[in-house]
């Protein structure tokens, strides 16, 4: 460190000031304890993501603001989205169709969110991420996000598989895909 009050020289454009330094030094000790915090909760998403059953979902509005549409749904994690199929008239697809492109996602099984009386709120201790969705018309992630319902939901699917591919296309369910967005963006 030069001392500021010399006058002069090649050195004072390299000065540290006693505030960045102490600055550098706190994000020395604090930043690699947030990053390894990061890199642990991102494993412990991936595990939810694999293992649960259903996800909340939240459309944000163009402030950030949730919407007052909430709801859980069945969904799979594919190559590194949530994806789900419902009606095209569902507040789900009207949000994404209205460029309301950003959503937030709950993972995990907390019951209905609307109750006989009241709402839940319990999902909101789930791990949690903020994803950007958009309509996919892709016929194979379809069957891929079927496989997965084949897997996870073997005695509710039979109900739904064929309905699923049919209103599918015709138009009338689409693919949504929910792509996590970076924690930094």
């Amino acid at each position: 460190m030069r001392d500021p009050r010399r006058r002069g020289g090649s050195g004072i454009r390299n000065l540290i000031h006693r505030r960045e330094f102490l600055l550098a030094a706190l994000a020395g000790v604090f930043a690699p304890r947030a990053l390894a915090r990061a890199a642990a909760a991102e494993p412990a998403l991936d595990a939810a993501l694999e293992g649960s059953g259903f996800v909340y979902v939240s459309p944000l509005r163009a402030d950030g603001q949730e919407s007052t549409c909430h709801g859980e749904v069945w969904f799979g994690w594919l190559d590194g989205a949530v994806v789900l199929i419902t009606a095209r008239d569902r507040w789900k697809a009207r949000a994404v169709l209205r460029g309301l492109d950003r959503a937030r996602i709950w993972v995990g099984d907390h019951g209905t969110w609307k109750q006989l009386v009241g709402r839940s709120e319990a999902f909101r201790q789930a791990p949690s991420f903020e994803a950007r969705a958009a309509i996919a018309k892709d016929p194979a992630l379809l069957e891929r996000l079927l496989a997965t319902f084949e897997r996870k939901y073997p005695e509710e699917i039979g109900r739904w598989r064929d309905r699923m591919r049919q209103s599918f296309a015709d138009g009338s369910r689409v693919l949504i895909r929910y792509t996590p967005l970076d924690p930094r963006t």
